[in-house]
C-alpha cells in the first residue's frame, strides 16, 4: 500500500457546498515522531504551512500561512487536543481541519484525516490534491527532507487534480 492513497470525499447531507475530505496516510514513522510534525511550528512549515501563531492547546489561537503559492493565511483555533492522538484546527480559510493519529506498532502510524470544508467542485478537487501533495511533503519531511518551498512548483499538485478529476469522472459514469 503506498503510504498516501488517494482521498475520498462527500457532501454533507442537504448542503450542495459542504464537503469533507477524507485521507488515511500510513507512515512509516513512529507517532512520537508524527505528532510533532502537526502539532509543532517547525514541524508543520516542514510540510503545510509556516505557523505564526500556535499556541498548543484546547481553545489557542492559530495563524497559519501556506508557502505553497500565494500565501493565504489562515487564522482560527485548536478545536480538539488530545496529545499524540488527536489535534484539530479550525480555520477560517480551510475549515475544519483534524488529524487523528492511530499507532501501528511501534514504527508506523495511521493518520485518519478530515477536513470539513464549503466550496464549489473545483474547490473540491483542488483540496483533495492539495492535501494529497502535503501528505506526500510529510512523508518527505519525516524522512528527513523538508519542503523546499522556494523551488516547489506546482506541476505534482497539476497532476494530482487531474487524477482526482478523472477519478470522479469515472465514478460518475
Amino acid at each position: 500500500m503506498p503510504p498516501v492513497s488517494h482521498g475520498t470525499s462527500e457532501r454533507r447531507p442537504g448542503d450542495a457546498d459542504h464537503w469533507l475530505l477524507h485521507f488515511a496516510p500510513h507512515l512509516a514513522h513512529a507517532y512520537t515522531e508524527v505528532w510533532p510534525a502537526l502539532t509543532t511550528a517547525d514541524g508543520l512549515r516542514g510540510w503545510l504551512a509556516s505557523a505564526e501563531v500556535l499556541e498548543r492547546h484546547l481553545g489557542g489561537e492559530v495563524r497559519l500561512r501556506w508557502l505553497n503559492g500565494p500565501g493565504t493565511t489562515a487564522t482560527g483555533h485548536v478545536t480538539a487536543w488530545d496529545v499524540e492522538r488527536v489535534v484539530e484546527y479550525t480555520l477560517s480559510e480551510h475549515g475544519r481541519i483534524r488529524f487523528h493519529l492511530e499507532p501501528l506498532g511501534t514504527d508506523s502510524t495511521l493518520i485518519r484525516f478530515t477536513n470539513e470544508r464549503r466550496g464549489t467542485e473545483a474547490d473540491r478537487l483542488d483540496c483533495l490534491a492539495g492535501w494529497h501533495e502535503h501528505f506526500l511533503l510529510l512523508e518527505d519531511h519525516l524522512a528527513g527532507a523538508p519542503a523546499d518551498w522556494p523551488s516547489r512548483t506546482a506541476n505534482r499538485w497539476s497532476a494530482l487534480r487531474d487524477s482526482y478529476a478523472a477519478q470522479l469522472h469515472r465514478a460518475s459514469r
